[in-house]
Protein backbone atom coordinates (compact mmCIF):
# COMPACT_ATOMS: atom_id res chain seq x y z
CA UNK A 1 0.00 0.00 0.00
CA UNK A 2 1.51 3.24 -1.17
CA UNK A 3 1.47 5.99 2.03
CA UNK A 4 -0.82 8.69 1.90
CA UNK A 5 -0.38 11.95 3.09
CA UNK A 6 -3.42 12.79 5.25
CA UNK A 7 -2.30 16.44 5.79
CA UNK A 8 -2.55 17.48 2.43
CA UNK A 9 -5.57 16.08 1.78
CA UNK A 10 -6.93 17.87 4.42
CA UNK A 11 -5.55 21.30 3.93
CA UNK A 12 -7.42 21.04 0.44
CA UNK A 13 -10.83 19.72 2.02
CA UNK A 14 -10.74 20.39 5.36
CA UNK A 15 -10.38 17.85 8.26
CA UNK A 16 -14.41 17.35 8.76
CA UNK A 17 -14.20 16.21 5.04
CA UNK A 18 -12.01 13.46 5.04
CA UNK A 19 -11.95 10.21 6.64
CA UNK A 20 -10.10 7.29 7.39
CA UNK A 21 -12.42 5.82 9.98
CA UNK A 22 -12.46 1.80 9.01
CA UNK A 23 -16.50 2.22 9.71
CA UNK A 24 -16.61 4.54 6.45
CA UNK A 25 -14.23 3.00 4.56
CA UNK A 26 -16.32 -0.66 4.80
CA UNK A 27 -19.52 1.28 3.88
CA UNK A 28 -16.80 3.10 0.41
CA UNK A 29 -16.26 -0.32 -0.25
CA UNK A 30 -19.41 -1.46 -1.60
CA UNK A 31 -22.03 -0.07 -3.61
CA UNK A 32 -25.44 -1.78 -5.08
CA UNK A 33 -23.58 -4.99 -6.81
CA UNK A 34 -22.04 -8.14 -5.31
CA UNK A 35 -18.38 -6.23 -4.54
CA UNK A 36 -16.34 -5.10 -2.05
CA UNK A 37 -13.04 -3.55 -1.52
CA UNK A 38 -12.13 -1.03 1.11
CA UNK A 39 -10.27 2.21 -0.17
CA UNK A 40 -7.31 4.13 1.78
CA UNK A 41 -9.58 7.24 2.43
CA UNK A 42 -12.34 9.34 1.57
CA UNK A 43 -12.19 12.69 0.43
CA UNK A 44 -15.62 14.69 -0.07
CA UNK A 45 -14.13 17.51 -2.35
CA UNK A 46 -16.69 20.99 -2.44
CA UNK A 47 -15.63 22.37 -5.98
CA UNK A 48 -14.01 22.38 -9.02
CA UNK A 49 -10.45 23.50 -7.73
CA UNK A 50 -10.42 21.11 -4.74
CA UNK A 51 -11.27 17.99 -7.11
CA UNK A 52 -8.16 19.37 -9.41
CA UNK A 53 -5.45 19.93 -6.33
CA UNK A 54 -6.76 16.23 -5.32
CA UNK A 55 -6.08 14.81 -8.87
CA UNK A 56 -2.84 16.47 -9.24
CA UNK A 57 -1.84 14.72 -5.78
CA UNK A 58 -2.91 11.89 -6.68
CA UNK A 59 -1.47 11.80 -10.24
CA UNK A 60 2.47 12.97 -8.88
CA UNK A 61 2.18 10.14 -6.07
CA UNK A 62 0.47 7.46 -8.70
CA UNK A 63 -2.75 6.96 -5.98
CA UNK A 64 -5.69 5.46 -7.72
CA UNK A 65 -8.58 7.45 -7.53
CA UNK A 66 -12.59 6.01 -7.43
CA UNK A 67 -15.23 8.57 -7.95
CA UNK A 68 -18.05 7.85 -6.40
CA UNK A 69 -21.94 9.13 -6.36
CA UNK A 70 -24.68 7.62 -4.73
CA UNK A 71 -23.50 4.24 -4.97
CA UNK A 72 -26.60 2.94 -6.33
CA UNK A 73 -24.47 0.92 -8.87
CA UNK A 74 -25.33 -2.41 -9.81
CA UNK A 75 -21.43 -4.11 -11.44
CA UNK A 76 -19.28 -3.04 -8.83
CA UNK A 77 -17.94 0.47 -10.60
CA UNK A 78 -17.00 2.66 -7.82
CA UNK A 79 -15.85 -0.06 -5.39
CA UNK A 80 -11.99 0.38 -5.35
CA UNK A 81 -10.11 -2.46 -6.37
CA UNK A 82 -6.84 -1.27 -5.82
CA UNK A 83 -7.81 0.77 -2.77
CA UNK A 84 -6.46 4.60 -3.09
CA UNK A 85 -9.39 7.63 -2.82
CA UNK A 86 -12.62 7.52 -2.71
CA UNK A 87 -13.60 10.38 -4.23
CA UNK A 88 -17.54 11.32 -2.80
CA UNK A 89 -18.62 13.83 -5.28
CA UNK A 90 -22.24 14.59 -3.01
CA UNK A 91 -21.28 17.53 -1.66
CA UNK A 92 -21.02 18.84 -5.12
CA UNK A 93 -24.52 19.33 -5.45
CA UNK A 94 -25.78 22.66 -7.17
CA UNK A 95 -27.81 23.35 -9.77
CA UNK A 96 -26.03 26.21 -11.26
CA UNK A 97 -28.60 27.52 -13.81
CA UNK A 98 -32.00 26.53 -15.58
CA UNK A 99 -32.20 28.23 -18.62
CA UNK A 100 -35.66 27.63 -19.81
CA UNK A 101 -35.23 30.13 -23.32
CA UNK A 102 -31.97 27.76 -24.87
CA UNK A 103 -33.12 24.48 -22.97
CA UNK A 104 -30.44 23.78 -20.86
CA UNK A 105 -29.36 23.35 -17.40
CA UNK A 106 -26.19 23.67 -15.90
CA UNK A 107 -25.75 21.11 -12.53
CA UNK A 108 -23.07 19.93 -10.78
CA UNK A 109 -22.04 15.98 -10.48
CA UNK A 110 -23.62 15.48 -6.58
CA UNK A 111 -27.27 17.08 -8.19
CA UNK A 112 -29.91 13.64 -7.25
CA UNK A 113 -31.84 12.74 -10.05
CA UNK A 114 -35.22 13.64 -8.64
CA UNK A 115 -34.07 16.78 -6.90
CA UNK A 116 -33.05 18.18 -10.47
CA UNK A 117 -36.75 17.24 -11.84
CA UNK A 118 -38.21 18.86 -9.13
CA UNK A 119 -36.56 22.72 -9.77
CA UNK A 120 -37.04 21.85 -13.46
CA UNK A 121 -41.09 21.59 -12.75
CA UNK A 122 -42.15 24.45 -12.57
CA UNK A 123 -41.08 25.32 -15.60
CA UNK A 124 -43.01 22.61 -17.09
CA UNK A 125 -40.04 20.32 -18.57
CA UNK A 126 -38.17 17.38 -17.07
CA UNK A 127 -34.92 15.57 -17.29
CA UNK A 128 -35.94 12.23 -19.16
CA UNK A 129 -33.33 9.50 -18.76
CA UNK A 130 -34.90 8.91 -14.74
CA UNK A 131 -33.48 5.61 -13.10
CA UNK A 132 -35.26 3.44 -11.05
CA UNK A 133 -32.73 4.67 -8.51
CA UNK A 134 -33.50 8.70 -9.36
CA UNK A 135 -34.27 8.92 -5.71
CA UNK A 136 -30.57 8.44 -4.65
CA UNK A 137 -28.58 8.72 -8.56
CA UNK A 138 -26.77 11.70 -8.92
CA UNK A 139 -26.53 13.25 -12.45
CA UNK A 140 -22.41 12.24 -12.54
CA UNK A 141 -23.03 8.80 -11.40
CA UNK A 142 -25.66 8.65 -14.51
CA UNK A 143 -23.44 10.36 -16.88
CA UNK A 144 -20.55 7.43 -15.65
CA UNK A 145 -22.74 4.84 -16.80
CA UNK A 146 -24.59 6.02 -19.49
CA UNK A 147 -27.77 5.62 -17.34
CA UNK A 148 -31.55 5.50 -18.52
CA UNK A 149 -34.76 4.24 -17.45
CA UNK A 150 -38.62 3.18 -18.28
CA UNK A 151 -39.02 5.95 -20.70
CA UNK A 152 -35.42 5.58 -22.60
CA UNK A 153 -37.50 4.09 -25.55
CA UNK A 154 -39.15 7.64 -26.18
CA UNK A 155 -36.61 10.19 -25.10
CA UNK A 156 -33.21 8.43 -24.98
CA UNK A 157 -30.45 7.74 -22.35
CA UNK A 158 -27.94 10.06 -20.23
CA UNK A 159 -26.08 10.62 -23.64
CA UNK A 160 -28.61 11.84 -25.96
CA UNK A 161 -29.35 14.93 -22.70
CA UNK A 162 -25.23 15.69 -22.34
CA UNK A 163 -24.67 18.95 -24.38
CA UNK A 164 -21.49 19.66 -22.92
CA UNK A 165 -19.24 18.90 -19.44
CA UNK A 166 -16.47 20.26 -17.54
CA UNK A 167 -14.25 17.71 -16.51
CA UNK A 168 -10.90 17.30 -14.68
CA UNK A 169 -8.38 15.20 -15.77
CA UNK A 170 -5.72 12.99 -13.96
CA UNK A 171 -3.06 15.21 -13.76
CA UNK A 172 -5.75 18.06 -12.37
CA UNK A 173 -6.01 20.29 -15.45
CA UNK A 174 -9.73 21.31 -16.25
CA UNK A 175 -11.16 21.38 -19.74
CA UNK A 176 -14.57 22.06 -21.05
CA UNK A 177 -16.23 19.58 -23.35
CA UNK A 178 -19.02 19.82 -25.79
CA UNK A 179 -21.23 22.86 -26.04
CA UNK A 180 -24.79 25.04 -24.92
CA UNK A 181 -26.73 23.86 -28.49
CA UNK A 182 -28.49 20.99 -29.51
CA UNK A 183 -26.10 20.79 -32.21
CA UNK A 184 -22.33 20.65 -32.81
CA UNK A 185 -20.19 19.82 -35.60
CA UNK A 186 -16.83 20.82 -34.12
CA UNK A 187 -14.28 17.92 -34.17
CA UNK A 188 -14.48 14.57 -31.41
CA UNK A 189 -17.53 14.68 -29.63
CA UNK A 190 -15.05 13.89 -26.74
CA UNK A 191 -17.90 15.24 -24.26
CA UNK A 192 -19.95 11.87 -25.39
CA UNK A 193 -16.69 9.85 -24.82
CA UNK A 194 -17.07 10.35 -21.23
CA UNK A 195 -20.33 9.34 -21.31
CA UNK A 196 -20.38 5.69 -20.08
CA UNK A 197 -16.80 5.93 -19.05
CA UNK A 198 -17.11 4.80 -15.17
CA UNK A 199 -14.82 7.19 -14.59
CA UNK A 200 -12.06 5.87 -15.81
CA UNK A 201 -10.84 9.30 -18.05
CA UNK A 202 -11.93 12.08 -15.73
CA UNK A 203 -13.81 13.22 -12.71
CA UNK A 204 -16.92 15.18 -14.12
CA UNK A 205 -17.27 18.26 -12.45
CA UNK A 206 -19.71 20.17 -14.30
CA UNK A 207 -22.60 19.09 -16.75
CA UNK A 208 -24.72 20.80 -19.24
CA UNK A 209 -27.90 18.68 -19.91
CA UNK A 210 -31.37 19.64 -22.23
CA UNK A 211 -34.64 18.87 -21.05
CA UNK A 212 -37.95 18.25 -22.57
CA UNK A 213 -41.26 19.28 -21.76
CA UNK A 214 -43.56 17.55 -19.29
CA UNK A 215 -46.32 16.26 -21.43
CA UNK A 216 -49.53 17.09 -20.88
CA UNK A 217 -51.41 13.47 -21.02
CA UNK A 218 -50.27 10.37 -20.48
CA UNK A 219 -51.63 6.61 -20.92
CA UNK A 220 -50.77 3.48 -19.44
CA UNK A 221 -52.09 0.65 -20.88
CA UNK A 222 -51.78 -3.58 -19.30
CA UNK A 223 -52.12 -6.44 -21.85
CA UNK A 224 -51.39 -10.22 -20.35
CA UNK A 225 -49.85 -13.12 -21.95
CA UNK A 226 -50.45 -16.97 -21.63
CA UNK A 227 -47.16 -17.71 -23.83
CA UNK A 228 -44.17 -15.45 -23.58
CA UNK A 229 -43.73 -15.86 -27.23
CA UNK A 230 -46.70 -13.94 -28.04
CA UNK A 231 -45.29 -11.40 -25.60
CA UNK A 232 -42.05 -11.08 -27.44
CA UNK A 233 -43.79 -10.76 -31.09
CA UNK A 234 -46.20 -7.78 -29.11
CA UNK A 235 -43.69 -6.16 -29.13
CA UNK A 236 -41.38 -6.12 -32.16
CA UNK A 237 -45.27 -5.14 -33.53
CA UNK A 238 -45.45 -2.49 -31.46
CA UNK A 239 -42.07 -1.39 -32.59
CA UNK A 240 -42.49 -1.63 -35.64
CA UNK A 241 -45.53 -0.16 -36.23
CA UNK A 242 -45.12 3.69 -36.33
CA UNK A 243 -45.89 4.79 -32.43
CA UNK A 244 -43.18 5.39 -30.83
CA UNK A 245 -44.71 4.35 -27.08
CA UNK A 246 -43.06 6.62 -23.86
CA UNK A 247 -42.78 3.06 -21.67
CA UNK A 248 -42.92 -0.16 -23.11
CA UNK A 249 -42.12 -2.77 -20.24
CA UNK A 250 -42.19 -6.29 -20.50
CA UNK A 251 -42.64 -8.52 -16.58
CA UNK A 252 -42.13 -12.46 -16.30
CA UNK A 253 -43.94 -15.23 -14.28
CA UNK A 254 -41.30 -15.13 -11.50
CA UNK A 255 -41.58 -11.45 -11.31
CA UNK A 256 -45.34 -11.21 -11.37
CA UNK A 257 -45.22 -13.77 -8.23
CA UNK A 258 -42.38 -12.10 -6.42
CA UNK A 259 -44.51 -8.53 -6.27
CA UNK A 260 -48.01 -10.60 -5.89
CA UNK A 261 -46.45 -12.11 -2.43
CA UNK A 262 -44.67 -9.10 -1.10
CA UNK A 263 -47.71 -6.72 -2.47
CA UNK A 264 -50.22 -9.13 -2.74
CA UNK A 265 -51.65 -7.29 -5.44
CA UNK A 266 -53.33 -10.08 -7.58
CA UNK A 267 -51.63 -10.08 -10.47
CA UNK A 268 -52.76 -12.80 -12.92
CA UNK A 269 -49.97 -15.47 -12.73
CA UNK A 270 -49.51 -15.59 -16.31
CA UNK A 271 -46.24 -16.16 -18.60
CA UNK A 272 -46.01 -12.40 -18.98
CA UNK A 273 -47.53 -9.22 -18.88
CA UNK A 274 -46.80 -5.75 -20.64
CA UNK A 275 -47.16 -2.43 -19.89
CA UNK A 276 -47.34 0.30 -22.38
CA UNK A 277 -47.36 3.68 -22.76
CA UNK A 278 -48.07 6.43 -24.34
CA UNK A 279 -47.37 10.75 -24.24
CA UNK A 280 -47.63 13.59 -25.41
CA UNK A 281 -49.25 17.38 -26.11
CA UNK A 282 -52.31 16.43 -28.10
CA UNK A 283 -54.77 13.93 -26.33
CA UNK A 284 -55.98 12.61 -30.02
CA UNK A 285 -52.17 11.61 -30.71
CA UNK A 286 -51.73 9.75 -27.24
CA UNK A 287 -55.34 7.96 -28.07
CA UNK A 288 -53.99 7.10 -31.42
CA UNK A 289 -51.20 5.59 -30.31
CA UNK A 290 -51.98 4.00 -26.89
CA UNK A 291 -55.19 2.31 -29.10
CA UNK A 292 -52.68 1.02 -31.80
CA UNK A 293 -50.14 -0.50 -29.15
CA UNK A 294 -53.52 -2.23 -27.72
CA UNK A 295 -54.38 -3.36 -30.55
CA UNK A 296 -51.27 -5.30 -31.68
CA UNK A 297 -51.05 -6.87 -27.41
CA UNK A 298 -54.87 -8.46 -28.56
CA UNK A 299 -53.93 -9.30 -32.36
CA UNK A 300 -50.86 -11.24 -30.68
CA UNK A 301 -53.09 -13.03 -27.65
CA UNK A 302 -53.29 -10.09 -25.72
CA UNK A 303 -56.21 -10.52 -22.64
CA UNK A 304 -57.04 -8.12 -19.63
CA UNK A 305 -56.38 -5.41 -21.94
CA UNK A 306 -57.11 -1.89 -19.49
CA UNK A 307 -55.81 1.70 -20.17
CA UNK A 308 -55.91 5.03 -18.46
CA UNK A 309 -55.48 8.21 -18.33
CA UNK A 310 -55.87 9.00 -14.58
CA UNK A 311 -52.55 9.36 -12.73
CA UNK A 312 -53.90 7.32 -9.39
CA UNK A 313 -54.90 4.17 -11.73
CA UNK A 314 -51.58 4.55 -13.87
CA UNK A 315 -49.63 4.55 -10.79
CA UNK A 316 -51.90 1.51 -9.65
CA UNK A 317 -51.02 -0.34 -13.11
CA UNK A 318 -47.80 0.65 -12.98
CA UNK A 319 -47.03 -0.33 -8.81
CA UNK A 320 -45.43 -4.06 -9.80
CA UNK A 321 -43.48 -2.95 -12.03
CA UNK A 322 -42.44 0.24 -9.83
CA UNK A 323 -41.35 -2.61 -6.84
CA UNK A 324 -40.43 -5.20 -8.84
CA UNK A 325 -36.33 -4.72 -7.67
CA UNK A 326 -37.21 -4.77 -4.02
CA UNK A 327 -40.13 -7.60 -3.95
CA UNK A 328 -37.54 -10.03 -5.84
CA UNK A 329 -35.86 -10.11 -2.52
CA UNK A 330 -38.69 -11.89 -0.90
CA UNK A 331 -39.61 -14.04 -3.59
CA UNK A 332 -38.01 -16.63 -1.37
CA UNK A 333 -36.81 -15.94 2.33
CA UNK A 334 -34.15 -18.77 1.52
CA UNK A 335 -33.12 -16.34 -1.56
CA UNK A 336 -31.34 -13.08 -2.31
CA UNK A 337 -31.76 -11.84 -5.21
CA UNK A 338 -27.86 -10.36 -6.47
CA UNK A 339 -27.08 -8.04 -10.08
CA UNK A 340 -24.86 -9.88 -12.18
CA UNK A 341 -26.12 -10.33 -15.65
CA UNK A 342 -28.47 -7.82 -15.29
CA UNK A 343 -29.10 -5.36 -18.16
CA UNK A 344 -28.29 -6.99 -21.65
CA UNK A 345 -29.86 -5.61 -24.83
CA UNK A 346 -30.60 -7.61 -27.97
CA UNK A 347 -33.18 -6.29 -31.07
CA UNK A 348 -36.81 -6.22 -30.24
CA UNK A 349 -37.51 -9.70 -32.14
CA UNK A 350 -35.11 -11.67 -29.75
CA UNK A 351 -36.85 -10.48 -26.51
CA UNK A 352 -38.76 -13.24 -25.64
CA UNK A 353 -36.42 -15.77 -26.89
CA UNK A 354 -34.11 -14.01 -24.33
CA UNK A 355 -36.36 -14.66 -21.76
CA UNK A 356 -37.57 -18.13 -22.62
CA UNK A 357 -33.65 -18.43 -22.63
CA UNK A 358 -32.63 -16.85 -19.35
CA UNK A 359 -35.23 -18.96 -17.28
CA UNK A 360 -33.66 -22.23 -19.35
CA UNK A 361 -30.21 -21.41 -18.12
CA UNK A 362 -30.97 -21.15 -14.78
CA UNK A 363 -32.81 -24.17 -14.52
CA UNK A 364 -30.02 -25.78 -16.18
CA UNK A 365 -27.59 -24.29 -13.39
CA UNK A 366 -29.86 -25.09 -10.26
CA UNK A 367 -30.66 -21.20 -9.45
CA UNK A 368 -33.56 -19.26 -10.38
CA UNK A 369 -33.44 -15.86 -12.77
CA UNK A 370 -36.11 -13.67 -13.85
CA UNK A 371 -37.03 -11.47 -16.83
CA UNK A 372 -38.06 -8.27 -17.36
CA UNK A 373 -37.09 -5.14 -18.62
CA UNK A 374 -37.09 -1.66 -21.00
CA UNK A 375 -38.14 -3.72 -23.89
CA UNK A 376 -38.95 -0.88 -25.80
CA UNK A 377 -34.77 -0.32 -25.46
CA UNK A 378 -34.40 -3.79 -26.20
CA UNK A 379 -33.55 -3.69 -22.36
CA UNK A 380 -33.81 -7.26 -20.95
CA UNK A 381 -33.01 -7.09 -17.15
CA UNK A 382 -32.09 -10.32 -14.85
CA UNK A 383 -31.46 -11.34 -11.02
CA UNK A 384 -30.30 -14.31 -9.90
CA UNK A 385 -32.21 -15.60 -7.05
CA UNK A 386 -29.84 -18.03 -5.03
CA UNK A 387 -28.25 -18.93 -1.77
CA UNK A 388 -25.40 -16.53 -1.34
CA UNK A 389 -24.38 -18.67 1.19
CA UNK A 390 -23.28 -21.75 -0.74
CA UNK A 391 -20.13 -21.79 -2.90
CA UNK A 392 -21.67 -24.27 -5.26
CA UNK A 393 -24.52 -21.79 -5.91
CA UNK A 394 -21.78 -18.96 -6.71
CA UNK A 395 -20.45 -21.74 -9.48
CA UNK A 396 -23.70 -21.96 -10.61
CA UNK A 397 -24.44 -18.60 -11.29
CA UNK A 398 -20.91 -17.94 -13.08
CA UNK A 399 -21.74 -20.51 -15.26
CA UNK A 400 -25.33 -19.05 -15.87
CA UNK A 401 -23.82 -15.97 -16.68
CA UNK A 402 -21.31 -17.09 -18.96
CA UNK A 403 -24.08 -19.06 -20.78
CA UNK A 404 -26.35 -15.74 -21.15
CA UNK A 405 -23.75 -13.57 -22.61
CA UNK A 406 -22.83 -16.49 -25.08
CA UNK A 407 -26.05 -16.08 -26.07
CA UNK A 408 -26.87 -12.38 -26.33
CA UNK A 409 -23.42 -12.39 -28.32
CA UNK A 410 -24.69 -14.94 -30.74
CA UNK A 411 -28.12 -12.60 -31.20
CA UNK A 412 -25.94 -9.72 -31.74
CA UNK A 413 -26.82 -8.16 -28.55
CA UNK A 414 -24.99 -5.94 -26.03
CA UNK A 415 -23.65 -6.80 -22.89
CA UNK A 416 -25.14 -3.83 -21.17
CA UNK A 417 -28.11 -1.41 -21.89
CA UNK A 418 -27.57 1.02 -18.90
CA UNK A 419 -25.84 -0.59 -15.45
CA UNK A 420 -22.48 -0.27 -17.09
CA UNK A 421 -19.18 -2.78 -16.76
CA UNK A 422 -17.92 -2.09 -13.60
CA UNK A 423 -16.52 -5.68 -12.00
CA UNK A 424 -19.51 -8.27 -12.68
CA UNK A 425 -19.42 -7.83 -16.59
CA UNK A 426 -16.28 -7.41 -17.17
CA UNK A 427 -15.29 -10.87 -19.30
CA UNK A 428 -18.81 -10.25 -21.54
CA UNK A 429 -17.65 -6.63 -22.32
CA UNK A 430 -14.15 -8.04 -23.16
CA UNK A 431 -15.43 -10.76 -25.54
CA UNK A 432 -17.81 -8.41 -27.26
CA UNK A 433 -15.34 -5.72 -28.12
CA UNK A 434 -12.78 -7.87 -28.40
CA UNK A 435 -11.48 -6.20 -31.92
CA UNK A 436 -11.93 -2.35 -30.48
CA UNK A 437 -10.30 -3.43 -27.02
CA UNK A 438 -6.59 -1.91 -27.90
CA UNK A 439 -8.12 1.62 -29.18
CA UNK A 440 -9.93 1.83 -26.06
CA UNK A 441 -6.66 1.03 -24.38
CA UNK A 442 -4.73 3.60 -25.91
CA UNK A 443 -7.57 6.05 -25.28
CA UNK A 444 -7.12 5.56 -21.56
CA UNK A 445 -3.49 5.43 -22.08
CA UNK A 446 -4.25 9.25 -23.60
CA UNK A 447 -6.64 10.53 -20.98
CA UNK A 448 -4.80 8.50 -17.75
CA UNK A 449 -1.02 7.79 -18.57
CA UNK A 450 -0.21 6.34 -15.32
CA UNK A 451 -3.29 4.73 -15.06
CA UNK A 452 -4.69 6.18 -11.85
CA UNK A 453 -8.28 6.41 -12.64
CA UNK A 454 -10.63 3.66 -11.46
CA UNK A 455 -7.97 0.95 -11.93
CA UNK A 456 -9.15 -2.96 -12.27
CA UNK A 457 -12.31 -1.63 -14.18
CA UNK A 458 -13.19 -2.17 -17.81
CA UNK A 459 -10.40 -3.23 -20.22
CA UNK A 460 -8.52 -3.45 -17.04
CA UNK A 461 -10.69 -5.82 -15.42
CA UNK A 462 -10.28 -9.03 -13.60
CA UNK A 463 -11.30 -11.88 -15.79
CA UNK A 464 -13.32 -13.74 -12.91
CA UNK A 465 -15.65 -11.34 -11.34
CA UNK A 466 -16.00 -13.92 -7.98
CA UNK A 467 -12.63 -13.40 -7.12
CA UNK A 468 -11.71 -10.54 -8.35
CA UNK A 469 -13.18 -8.94 -5.07
CA UNK A 470 -14.43 -9.79 -1.66
CA UNK A 471 -18.20 -10.90 -1.79
CA UNK A 472 -20.62 -8.78 0.37
CA UNK A 473 -21.60 -12.09 1.56
CA UNK A 474 -20.34 -15.16 3.93
CA UNK A 475 -19.33 -18.14 1.55
CA UNK A 476 -19.55 -21.66 2.93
Amino acid sequence: MKKIDVPILKNIVGEENISTDPADLFIYGSDSSVHSARPWVVVRPGDTQQVQQIMAYANQEKIPVVTRGGGSGMCGQTVPVQGGITLDMKRMNKILEINAPDVFCRVQPGVVDDDLNKALSPFGVFYPPTPASSRIATIGGEIGNNASGVRSVKYGATRDSVLGLKVVLADGSLVTLGARTRVEATGYQVHKLMVGSEGTLGVVVEATLSFVPIPKFRCLGMANFDRLEDAGTAIADIMASGVVPSMLELVDSVAIKAVNKTMDLGLPEVEAVLLYEADGMVKEAVDYEINTMQEVCKNNGGTGLTSSYDAKERAKIFLGRKKLFPALSKFSDALSSTSLADDMAVPYSKMAETAKMIHEIAARNNIIMTAYGHCGSGCMHTKILMAPNRQDQWESAKRAVAEIYEYVRSVKGTTSAEHGIGISKASAFKAEKNDSLKLMINMKKAFDPNNILNPGKLMDAHEDWVTATDLRYTVA
